[in-house]
This record gives C-alpha cells, structure tokens and sequence, in this order.
C-alpha cells in the first residue's frame, strides 16, 4: 500500500462551516497535525470538525496566536475536515498521510 504525505488543506477560514478536505475514494487518510493561525489584531475562535465530529469547538485564539495539534486521527474514504472561525484572519493548515 502507497503512503502519501502530504498538505491536507492549507486555507483562510470561512464564517460559516466549510469543507477543506474529503478522503478520496479507496483512500484512508491520518490527519498527524494541524495549526491554526490568527493574523488579525483581535482575538478569534475557531471550530474543527473530523467526520462530523467537533475536534475542537468555539476555541479560542489570541490576537496573532498561532495553535498547535499534533494527533493521530484516522479517516475512512468519503470522510471530510470541516472548520470554520469567527473570522477569515483565522488560518488552517493542515497535514496527514494518505495510504491507498
């Protein structure tokens, strides 16, 4: 079986719930780290979701904080990264490995 590295999303935020990345078909996907950053001079908050799921919720972010997640969360084909903040200064970048 392949392993693929690589950037799973890397995006502004949006205000309301929005997809960054979905599983491709035949494809399981490990998300290993995620950061979160604020470039705005006001704090943030800011939501993950995994499958549906809220990773994190209403979290909040000081005025231009970076956050970061080291974790090891498995995701089936089809499965999607959703997320949203309360502003569009709010930054996700996201990385995990691909295995088909």
């Amino acid at each position: 079986m392949p392993t693929v590295s690589k950037a799973l999303a890397r995006t502004a935020a949006a205000v309301t719930n929005t997809t960054l990345y979905t599983v491709p078909a035949g494809t399981t996907a490990i998300v290993t780290n995620i950061v979160v950053d604020n470039t705005s001079a006001a704090a943030q908050t800011f939501t993950i979701n995994l499958d549906g799921v809220a990773l994190l919720s209403a979290a909040p972010l000081a005025a231009g904080a970076s956050a970061f997640f080291d974790l090891k969360q498995t995701l089936a084909a089809t499965k999607t990264i959703t997320a949203s903040a309360s502003a569009t200064s709010v930054t996700f970048h996201i990385s995990g490995v691909e295995i088909n």
